[in-house]
């Protein structure tokens, strides 16, 4: 059981990596500093954001338009960061026999 919720949390810190990979790189698109135009880096911002996407479109159904700003990727970098730490506790509680 411990090494399940182990793989979960490194699955978890995975999508994490992701989602903040993919935050500075549309950052970097946005203000102009890389560009589409490079084959690379189309590909690794389409790739990104397919693997984000369903992530956020729920959250982004739920939160108000902010107009230029996307709070969704902070919405699941917090949600992961609480299923982490519940996952830890999980963890740790099985370790040592007492209860939730």
């Amino acid at each position: 059981m411990i090494t399940l919720i182990q793989i979960a949390m490194v699955l978890l810190n995975l999508v994490w990596w992701i989602v903040v990979v993919q935050i500075i790189l549309s950052l970097l698109i946005a203000f102009n500093v890389i560009n589409t135009y490079n084959d690379f880096i189309r590909s690794l911002y389409q790739g990104l954001d397919r693997l984000t996407a369903p992530m956020y479109r729920p959250i982004r159904r739920i939160l108000p338009d902010f107009g230029q700003i996307d709070f969704s990727p902070a919405v699941v970098l917090i949600g992961l960061q609480i299923l982490e730490l519940v996952l830890g506790n999980v963890a740790a509680s099985i370790q040592t026999g007492a209860p939730l």
